[in-house]
């Protein structure tokens, strides 16, 4: 397999990012309908512990794969780079192993001390077996994301997402009339059923596409220099995913019982909670399509990058990857900023929850930042800075979210603000990170300017449109189609026409698009 430039890996992945993320935004608008806010409330409870375990069990390896992996085929030396695959698909079983098994004898403690409402049990039970498929799936996507190989993980990803969505579905219907919660069971069992999926997906992969092995020089370490390179390089990550995914943990808990001391029920606050993190949210992270696809394109890239000792490229990737997050998430600020009541109501039927995404929307543009930075510090092996900015900006989302959600005033809407807060501190803080490490100067005029200007363009007309169309036509749906779709054409033709997509970009676009049609 010939190895995938940055572009052309991120594109795939963007590709794949942007199938799943439709098929799961017409998923979240049934389930939200099917199983009602208190339902995905319950769900979103137990996710992020289970993320958090995944974190924990999968410890950093795949990104050291990725990692190491690309530094051996950097050095010509293939067998090196299977080497370092078998060790950690070895570490990666055994701990898949005991986690899963600690968690199913852990679980009725959880119950008891940690989850807030006693519903999510079974939700919660359904979700352990997960945690030994997604340790050993991880180690395959390591290794071909090391040989910047990116279609394998975009083509499961693809797989994982319509098992998760049809067989998700499908149970929650069927367990539906039982109540709500075991409805949220469905949900669960969707989610595993995917994972599998997705794993022998991979698998399947691995054994049609597999480089050959007697390629390249011979190099051997000592197995206890590579173990020791392997958790190096995982420790910090681990660290860095566990403090964030454990965060998200706090946050399931923390938020609805806040919003009980200020006077909500239980119903109520699982509700409340369940609009916030399944439609607000949600929203919020759509521009994650682009991010997510950057940062897992940009770790190996920088790694091949710093690897030949090339800071100039490490800058021109970097660079590259904050522009085209930053055009990508422009229009959606826009969008979220205007229109936040319409696209709530038309896509979740839920209109109240725009007030949280209008407030989400002023820290988006940071937040995809973060993303991305984030991506470019773990691919320059810096991982433990993202870490120490992710414990000092989720400190003051912490302390917001205690003290705002609970005031009765504010309710949810102080969560929302406690998130911003949480947004610009960690931007400026991996940003100030990079100026450090790699001398790096933010181009403005291509980065930020240019998008603005057109963002701006295209505020205005939204603006203009959502005061003429809404009071002339009663069809949210048409309505909210027009001013999303104006405005999107006038952002384009104003970043085209201030030269904000540069020629080179629209050359290398044709001929990606050409490569990809004639595999």
């Amino acid at each position: 397999m010939k190895k995938q430039s940055f572009i052309y890996g991120a594109l795939v992945l963007l590709i794949a990012s942007l199938f799943n993320r439709i098929i799961g935004f017409a998923y979240q608008m049934i389930v939200i309908r099917l199983i009602k806010p208190e339902g995905v409330g319950l769900f979103n409870m137990v996710y992020p512990l289970y993320v958090m375990v995944l974190v924990l069990s999968t410890m950093g390896i795949p990104l050291a794969i990725s990692k190491l992996v690309a530094e051996e085929v950097a050095n010509n030396n293939i067998r090196g780079a299977y080497r370092i695959f078998y060790i950690c698909i070895f570490l990666l079983v055994s701990s898949g192993i005991i986690f899963t098994v600690g968690l199913y004898f852990a679980a009725p403690l959880l119950m008891e001390y940690y989850f807030p409402n006693p519903k999510v049990y079974y939700s919660f039970l359904a979700l352990i077996p997960g945690v030994f498929v997604v340790s050993l799936c991880s180690a395959f996507r390591g290794f071909f994301q090391g040989l910047q190989q990116m279609t394998p993980t975009a083509i499961t990803q693809v797989v994982e997402q319509i098992v998760r969505v049809s067989a998700g579905l499908a149970i929650a219907y069927l367990l539906l009339p039982k109540g709500v919660e075991y409805a949220a069971i469905g949900i669960s069992l969707g989610v595993v059923g995917g994972e599998i999926s997705g794993f022998l997906t991979m698998l399947f992969i691995f054994l049609r596409s597999r480089p050959a092995a007697h390629t390249g020089s011979v190099k051997f370490e000592p197995l206890n220099s590579s173990i020791k390179r392997i958790f190096n390089l995982g420790i910090p990550v681990t660290l860095t995913r566990f403090v964030s995914s454990a965060l998200m943990s706090l946050d399931a808990v923390l938020i609805p019982q806040r919003l009980q001391a200020g006077g909500m029920t239980l119903h109520q606050a699982t509700s409340e909670y369940g609009q916030f993190v399944g439609i607000a949210q949600t929203l919020l992270l759509t521009p994650g399509i682009v991010t997510a696809a950057l940062a897992t394109a940009l770790i190996p890239a920088v790694s091949d990058a710093m690897a030949q000792n090339n800071i100039r490229l490490v800058q021109s990737r970097t660079s590259e990857a904050i522009r085209l997050t930053n055009i990508a998430a422009f229009p959606c600020i826009v969008l979220f900023l205007f229109i936040p009541g319409e696209l709530c109501g038309l896509l979740f039927g839920y209109q109240q929850a725009g007030k949280s995404l209008a407030i989400l929307s002023l820290g988006g543009l940071f937040l995809y930042f973060s993303q991305t930075t984030t991506g470019i510090l773990q691919g320059m092996g810096e991982a433990i800075r993202p870490l120490k900015n992710l414990v000092i900006a989720s400190s003051f989302k912490i302390i917001g979210i205690y003290y705002l959600t609970a005031n009765a005033a504010l309710g949810i809407i102080g969560t929302s603000w406690s998130l911003v807060a949480y947004c610009v501190i960690m931007a400026c803080l991996n940003y100030k990170d990079l100026k450090k490490m790699i001398g790096f100067r933010m181009y403005f005029s291509s980065s930020v300017i240019k998008p603005f200007l057109a963002a701006t363009a295209m505020a205005a007309s939204v603006w203009i449109i959502k005061s003429g169309i809404y009071s002339l036509n009663n069809s949210l749906l048409f309505s909210t189609f027009v001013t999303v779709a104006l405005g999107m054409l006038i952002y384009l033709l104003v970043l085209l026409l201030i030269g904000g997509v540069p020629p080179q970009d629209i050359d290398r676009l044709k001929k990606i698009f050409k490569r990809a049609l004639s595999r």
